[in-house]
């Protein structure tokens, strides 16, 4: 019989709950195949609970070993039981305690959801419904109680036993082997934020003073021989408690502030009060074994999760429909950490390139949802890139429709006033309301609208009345399940830029309010009428990426050009050679569907020449902006019947033409801008390091008879993880000469390290050559392959779906067969891998007609598989939909 998706659930049917949990005092008593859960709770009827009123309790595949009301061991025909529900027929009218005795199997949870052992160290994630695995429980986020948690276990096996908030007891037990620990968490919190985690770890210690002075113990806790790995996590949380303290005036609350890194998990990180657990990828980190960008991530990731403490933990989401209030605010918050540390210009590029090769498909495809969505059947599914992603520019857009100085006093309000609460958009748009004065309703539609905006752009300029004009439009394109899109409010960042490149400034402006340099559309259609410009300007618009739409402008190529080489908006600039590379790649693109010569623009190719020559540019910021357009970039502009192979071509060939007609320039960048002495993480020297091995990507195709020994000997010779994977990436991706040797050496040198193997999986994952599937085929079977970790499934499978279009779409249907058969696999032992993988088909009905028909019959196999998990069901209903 074919599995079903769960039934839907909807934000209109939200109620809450008929009772409350006050304390809950937890007793765990570890074992590897048979963990007991004592799980005592207060609860007390909400105001208006009938008498008499069930009390019903969430369960996930547990078993029931005790059950006391108020001490009192209850009679069978009081309550019923499943390994999914408990139901208490007919509980007091006043308030009572109740005692609920469980035992699971950590050892056997390959979920890694609940209570899960891996590698010999119990670990919890509990985020979104992972507690009901390991008690029965009210397990949503709107039920908040204060945990007090005795863990015992083997001192040998488990010497550090680490939960919630603060240490407050611990010992032996009986003169055994066996010891315990009590932890106190006196902030009240949600059952999604309980953590736990048992093991034998070595621990990394420092403090922190904060703003009133209290001294907080800070820990990270990796496996033994990680401890030198661990400075830069230790760095980035200090930095990132002292910002928030000065830029929000947010001071950490507890005594203690532990991190933990594991190795098995399926999330990057969870935020649970006090006692953070990291997949150990954004933790560990030194120049042997982490990038650049790595090292970046680390400082990005620690900062989200401790800025949860406060938006997300203090204050919580009263059901996982506003999961945007915590995660989109959060992730806000850790961009505008990584701007203060690092470069502003260079961090929003990155974050915008990061939105639309991410949301911007899912906005544009069957798994397109609001930032709020209102119904959902798998909740595991809706950690997006729309939830986070987007959710964070829509906050950003908030910011500038208020400007700087209102939004701090609405986002103060917030945390004033709902501090301890489970709260809703609606509450916290409300405090912006109510601290300006504004009213925020029409904004509110990028909470409740799925899809990207589309703003049609036209200007005229009238020399005799000396007045330019612009026509807007916008419009939301058909989103499945959503019938008609209203307005948004859309605040756009624009300059005038006069021939010289300076702005422009307008006598008067009329047709739009206008707030600075942004212009606040809200109408679907709108005309803005500048006066007293004698000259035409180029528009500069969507400076800074104000919002996250979609542009529909026909711009010259020399207005182009002039944005490209003299805007004073770093943004724009670098904006404007993608365009100019978008719109040359789009018409090679089309050349090779007809088998046409592809002839790379000359002039396009000279904007590159020129970009690499400015000396004024930082080099990051270089860098990004001689970074070609991905291929899944391309294909999204292209938008329907979609030919891998032929954007691939037309990529490569514009990348070969500027590395031989620049050949000398790129020599000398990358020669002139290689770091020198130690290696350092910081922006500077990592910019500088982008920028070289920018010049010699290019570089390695450019035909100079020296270009393979020089990528050969840059990584040799590297004393860092940046060069060495940047070169071995050219070396296997462009078939060099030394590809077996380079990846043998590499295997060599890093097999016993699984986050630098993670890379080696991943680049050849990638390679475009026309034996990468079978080659990812053989690795898959391969020992070194660990199929259980899914950071190692993520390596290689996911990066072969999502970053290797021309063999993930081959025109024989392999690829789109093989992620098919390695779903079914991993969908039954680890559901949530699984159907984020199967996530890699969102974009298929966008394909030519062969390969969409190749595609969706790989689909139909999936959904006719009789038993299948909630999670890919979910999935592969809507993508199929």
């Amino acid at each position: 019989m074919r599995s079903e998706s769960a039934p839907a659930i909807r934000l209109e049917d939200y109620q809450p709950p008929a009772y409350r949990i006050d304390t809950v005092h937890l007793t765990i008593r570890l074992h590897p195949s048979e963990t007991e859960i004592v799980s005592v709770v207060s609860v007390t009827p909400a105001e208006g609970t009938a008498t008499g009123t069930p009390f019903v309790l969430d369960g996930d595949d547990l078993t029931l070993r005790g059950l006391a009301l108020n001490g009192e061991t209850l009679e069978e025909d009081a309550y019923s039981v499943t390994p999914e529900r408990l139901e208490l027929f007919s509980p007091p009218a006043e308030p009572f305690e109740l005692s609920v005795t469980t035992t699971i199997n950590p050892d056997a949870n390959t979920q890694l959801m609940g209570l899960y052992r891996s590698s010999g160290t119990y670990c919890t994630q509990c985020e979104a419904e992972g507690f009901r695995r390991i008690t029965y429980f009210l397990d949503r986020p709107d039920v908040l109680a204060v945990y007090t948690t005795r863990i015992e276990a083997s001192r040998t096996d488990c010497p550090i036993l680490l939960a919630n908030g603060n240490p407050v007891e611990a010992g032996d037990i009986d003169n055994s082997d066996r010891h315990f620990c009590v932890w106190h968490d006196p902030h009240p919190k949600p059952a999604y934020l309980f953590a736990l985690v048992a093991g034998d770890l070595a621990r990394v210690q420092d403090s922190f003073e904060t703003m009133s002075g209290a001294l907080v113990e800070l820990n990270i806790f990796v496996e033994h021989g990680n401890e030198a790995m661990c400075a830069w996590a230790m760095d980035s949380l200090k930095r990132s408690m002292r910002w928030d303290e000065e830029t929000f005036g947010l001071e950490y609350d507890l005594e203690v502030f532990n991190i933990v890194a594991v190795s098995d998990f399926n999330m990057g990180a969870m935020e649970n009060k006090g006692l953070n657990i990291f997949n150990d990828k954004y933790v560990l980190a030194d120049p042997e074994t982490a990038t650049d960008q790595d090292y970046a991530n680390i400082e990005a990731v620690i900062a989200h999760e401790y800025f949860h403490n406060w938006t997300g933990n203090r204050i919580t989401c009263r059901d996982w429909f506003q999961l945007c209030l915590k995660e989109g605010l959060t992730v806000f918050r850790d961009q505008e950490f990584t701007s203060d540390m690092r470069s502003r210009p260079v961090k929003r590029i990155a974050d915008v390139r990061l939105l639309k090769s991410h949301q911007f498909p899912e906005d544009a495809g069957p798994l397109a949802h609001p930032v709020r969505p209102r119904a959902y059947h798998e909740i595991n599914n809706f950690y997006t890139a729309t939830v986070y992603e987007k959710g964070a520019e829509v906050v950003r857009m908030l910011k500038t429709v208020l400007g700087a100085a209102d939004f701090r006093k609405g986002l103060d309000l917030y945390f004033e006033r709902h501090d301890g609460d489970a709260t809703t958009i609606e509450a916290f748009l409300a405090c912006f309301e109510d601290a300006t004065e504004t009213d925020l309703s029409q904004f509110a539609r990028w909470y409740e609208q799925a899809g990207t905006p589309v703003i049609s752009v036209k200007t005229r300029h009238d020399p005799e009345r000396q007045t330019f004009t612009v026509d807007l439009a916008q419009e939301i394109p058909p989103v499945p399940g959503q019938k008609t899109s209203k307005p948004a409010l859309i605040p756009l960042r624009f300059g005038l830029v006069g021939a010289d490149g300076n702005d422009m400034i307008a006598a008067r402006v009329d047709g739009i309010e206008i707030a600075g340099d942004v212009m606040l559309m809200e109408k679907a259609r709108q005309k803005v009428t500048f006066s007293g410009v004698a000259s035409k300007p180029v528009l500069s618009l969507l400076r800074g990426f104000s919002a996250p739409v979609r542009l529909d402008q026909t711009q010259s190529e020399d207005d182009l050009k002039l944005l490209a080489a003299r805007d004073s908006d770093p943004f724009n600039r670098w904006q404007a050679v993608q365009t100019l590379a978008m719109q040359e790649l789009l018409r090679l693109t089309q050349r090779a569907r007809s088998n046409e010569t592809l002839d790379p623009s000359h002039s396009v190719v000279e904007v590159f020449g020129r970009v690499l020559q400015d000396a004024e540019l930082d080099p990051a910021l270089k860098a990004l902006a001689l970074t070609l357009p991905s291929e899944a970039d391309i294909a999204q502009e292209v938008g329907k019947d979609v030919d891998p192979d032929a954007i691939h071509a037309a990529r490569q060939r514009l990348r070969t033409e500027i590395a031989v007609r620049h050949r000398a320039a790129l020599s000398a960048a990358l020669n002139d801008f290689m770091p020198s002495g130690a290696y350092s993480p910081d922006a500077q020297t990592a910019g500088k390091r982008a920028l070289s091995n920018r010049a010699l990507h290019y570089y390695a195709v450019s035909g100079a008879d020296d270009a393979s020994e020089i990528v050969w000997e840059r990584f040799d010779g590297a004393d860092n993880m940046t060069d060495r994977i940047g070169c071995l990436t050219l070396l296997t991706h462009d078939e060099m000469p030394d590809r077996d040797k380079a990846l043998d050496a590499y295997r060599v040198r890093h097999e016993d390290n699984s986050l630098a193997m993670d890379k080696w999986f991943m680049v050849q994952a990638t390679a475009p050559g026309p034996d990468t599937l079978e080659h990812v085929q053989s690795l898959k079977s391969g020992s070194l392959f660990e199929e259980s970790n899914p950071n190692r499934v993520r390596a290689l499978l996911q990066s072969f779906a999502t970053g290797n279009p021309t063999q993930f779409a081959r025109i024989d249907g392999a690829g789109f067969e093989f992620i098919v058969e390695s779903v079914l696999e991993i969908d039954k032992r680890n559901p949530q891998v699984a159907s984020r993988l199967l996530t890699s088909f969102r974009s298929w009905r966008a394909l030519e007609s062969v390969r969409c028909a190749l595609a969706e019959s790989a689909l139909l196999k999936i959904s006719s598989c009789e038993e299948l998990s909630r999670d890919s069901r979910d999935i592969i209903d809507r993508t199929l939909q």
